[in-house]
């Protein structure tokens, strides 16, 4: 897993193109789509030409195309009539499928050009909602099955994170409308995962809200700091990996001491809140960003 993985089994195409083991066997019988290689233990692998290949050719046929045609093509005209197709008409479902290819070819080129397509008729509000989102959902699911690693998902995650920070540097110029509470945005300690409250971050901007934004693996003692700062403060947090399951409570029951005395609120979204008995604490739990989203 620490090496950028180059060798795929039919299971991982199926994971990443969303194409069943059996369509695709049967594309290499018929048209000689693909050309897997075997190992010294005669297992068949694919490599990451034959993966930007169904990718490519999933994306095409979802343009209309049939399979028996692109099938006919050479490489190099597949890969161009899907490139003219992300400039013309990358949006929702196609545009994921063209930041899958990007990264796991590492291309920022087609990731960019993908996203300036989108920003053409979406706001970039929409373009992570729409997009960004259940692209990053896939990353995880793919990451969860070992279909890609770490170098892959840091590469696409960099380059969301580099959007997000330039639209909320754009926001920071502008001077607060609601100055009725204060938002602070931290992650727990040992939590990294901050593209969602990223862009929660961006979201509270728009609105016009005072938002202090702390980011990544925070210790509860930093916070108690900011008890002062407002007379209502709304802290937020996202949980995807931590706090750890036997110490999930045990991180709830010391932000409740340490929010007993005031009428600041705790919301907290992500993961790690999905399915949770959300009666037990006075806190605002939500199981992912958009819900959240809802009630701002």
């Amino acid at each position: 897993m620490n090496n950028i993985k180059s060798e795929f089994t039919i299971k991982d195409l199926e994971n990443l193109s969303g194409i069943k083991a059996h369509t695709i066997r049967i594309w290499e019988k018929r048209y000689s789509l693909l050309h897997p290689e075997r190992t010294d233990g005669n297992i068949r692998f694919y490599d990451l030409e034959n993966l930007q290949k169904l990718l490519n050719v999933v994306f095409l046929i979802e343009q209309g195309h049939k399979i028996s045609k692109v099938a006919s093509l050479s490489n190099e005209a597949i890969v161009l009539l899907a490139r003219e197709y992300v400039n013309a008409k990358a949006i929702n479902d196609n545009a994921v499928n063209a930041l899958k290819i990007s990264m796991f070819s590492f291309d920022a080129v087609l990731f960019n050009k993908t996203y300036n397509q989108l920003l053409l008729n979406k706001t970039f509000g929409d373009v992570f909602k729409n997009v960004f989102i259940p692209f990053l959902n896939h990353i995880g699911f793919l990451w969860q099955t070992q279909t890609i690693n770490p170098a892959n998902e840091h590469f696409a995650s960099n380059l969301i994170a580099q959007k997000i920070h330039i639209n909320i540097e754009r926001l920071q110029q502008n001077s607060p409308t609601d100055t009725s509470k204060t938002f602070v945005l931290f992650l727990p300690e040992g939590e990294i995962h901050e593209l969602g409250l990223l862009f929660l971050y961006y979201e509270l901007l728009l609105r016009g809200h005072k938002v202090v934004y702390l980011g990544q693996s925070i210790p509860m003692d930093n916070i108690e700091s900011l008890l002062e700062i407002d007379s209502q403060v709304n802290f937020v947090s996202s949980f995807t990996v931590v706090p750890m399951h036997n110490q999930f409570e045990t991180y709830l029951d010391g932000m409740q001491k340490l929010l007993s005395n005031s009428s600041h609120e705790y919301w907290i979204f992500g993961f790690k809140v999905v399915g949770y008995n959300k009666e037990k604490y006075p806190f605002k739990f939500y199981d992912g960003l958009l819900d959240l989203l809802k009630e701002l």
